[in-house]
């Protein structure tokens, strides 16, 4: 937890922004796994821990903006709490750590809300992720289920999106945490890779180097030897010479701040050449875009880099002919990188993403593409200082996509199907950094990851 101090001040900021009407906070519950006591692994509501720090299970707070009043909401512990899970602090000592004066009993949440309500005054909440919370509103308010996403406060949205975006120094030491437990991660994981293991054998050791740094995931591992898929959760291959090793996969820090690194490594000691091709082209993507950061600049030019940087790599492996402006403008490169370049990061890996994408990565002026690659980009604004975000540039050859693509006979004039056959077994490569805008540019968040070819197979070694 950070200070009393700041979580008072979180919330003072936020009063100044939303001045009237109750504003509703719902913290987590715990969720069954397969029975009700056989849980999934507790997290508590980003947005509840940024303005109250509380990490426990059952507990809502509300702000009236009016009177500027706070209480924490939730049940005393009985004996059997005590039995089960052992001593805990009472709710008024719970609410006196983190600066909040006032109490309130769950049983005595629904009279006030719909109190409020019945008396003309606003209800601001943010949008439900979970069913529990959905169902909890629509008996609260008397809503339909179908009209609750709707009543969201967008005031409410907006003033979270305009806190959370802009990283403190105290919040940047925390994701320095999170970046250097999450490179520890890959390095053991680079480390342990052998032919003949499984991925599996190798996702134990990324997952308990996580743990044992103090926390957890911050989001489910990514690590397989088909890295064209760009969502891969299954570990089942066994590692076998000439393949690659895609792992995406960051820690969450005790006080729930995530690293998102991602890194590209060889069953063998070293890359073959046609790896070394492709990884350097992602490598200089990354950097380029790296170099671009800085306040002021749109994100979707950085994404634009990218798409650019691979563009002009491929073609000078023969794989594309044609005009490299023209390439990127149609969205040639999508081909090849079907996803963003970034996104925000923060107490969430995908930072607010449940406040929605585009309050948080978009603003009006700047609408969201449906072409396939920028489509996916999470953030394309212009970036300010304290912003955190992601750089994760990529590389993919994805058979099912290119025998599409192939058999429309699109971008024919562009791209050389017929070399592109000897890549379908190749996989992909993707790397990811984390860094924070600064006045004048921009800070790598943690301490650097080897990512150059001969660092990488100087881990291999």
């Amino acid at each position: 937890m950070f200070s009393t101090n700041t979580y008072a001040s979180r919330r003072a900021k936020l009063k100044n922004q939303v001045s009237n009407g109750l504003l509703l906070f719902l913290g987590n519950e715990e969720s069954g796994m397969n029975y009700t006591d056989n849980t999934y692994h507790f997290r508590q509501d980003s947005t509840f821990l940024y303005y109250f720090g509380l990490d426990k299970v059952g507990l809502a707070a509300i702000i009236d903006a009016d009177s500027g009043e706070e209480w924490i909401v939730g049940d005393e512990i009985t004996m059997d709490d005590v039995i089960w899970a052992g001593p805990q602090p009472t709710l008024q000592e719970q609410a006196g750590r983190v600066g909040v004066a006032k109490t309130l009993p769950k049983s005595a949440l629904e009279a006030t809300l719909k109190g409020a309500l019945s008396a003309g005054r606003a209800v601001h909440f943010l949008p439900p992720y979970r069913p529990e919370h959905t169902l909890k509103l629509h008996h609260w308010t008397g809503w339909s289920l179908a009209e609750i996403p709707q009543k969201a406060s967008m005031a409410f949205i907006m003033a979270v999106i305009n806190q959370r975006s802009y990283k403190t120094d105290h919040e940047i030491i925390e994701m320095d945490k999170a970046v250097n437990i999450s490179g520890q991660m890959h390095l053991n994981a680079i480390r342990a890779t052998r032919m003949g293991k499984y991925e599996y054998e190798v996702v134990g050791t990324v997952h308990g180097t996580a743990r044992s740094g103090g926390g957890d995931l911050a989001y489910p591992i990514i690590l397989s030897v088909d890295g064209q898929t760009l969502h891969n959760h299954y570990h089942g291959n066994r590692l076998e010479s000439g393949r690659l090793v895609l792992g995406d996969f960051g820690a969450e820090t005790a006080t729930y701040y995530a690293g998102d690194i991602t890194r590209t490594w060889p069953v063998d000691k070293t890359f073959t050449e046609k790896q070394k091709e492709i990884y350097q082209i992602v490598l200089d993507a990354n950097m380029n875009v790296i170099n671009a950061l800085r306040p002021g600049v749109k994100y979707l030019d950085c994404h634009l880099i990218s798409w650019r940087t691979v563009t002009e790599g491929l073609k000078n492996l023969g794989l594309l002919e044609g005009d490299v402006d023209e390439m990127v403008a149609l969205g040639v490169p999508a081909l090849f990188m079907p996803h963003g370049v970034g996104h925000m990061i923060g107490m969430d890996v995908h930072d607010m993403e449940n406040l929605g994408e585009n309050y948080i990565g978009y603003r009006e002026g700047l609408e969201r593409s449906n072409l396939l690659g920028l489509k996916s980009l999470r953030l394309a604004k212009e970036l300010e200082v304290g912003f955190a975000l992601t750089i994760e540039p990529g590389t993919y050859f994805i058979p099912e996509l290119i025998q599409l693509w192939e058999s429309q006979g699109k971008f024919k004039e562009f791209i050389k199907y017929d070399k592109l056959k000897s890549y379908f077994d190749f996989g992909g490569v993707r790397i990811e950094d984390n860094y924070v805008i600064t006045a004048d540019g921009a800070k790598l968040i943690g301490e650097p990851i080897p990512k150059t070819i001969a660092e990488i197979e100087g881990l291999r070694c």
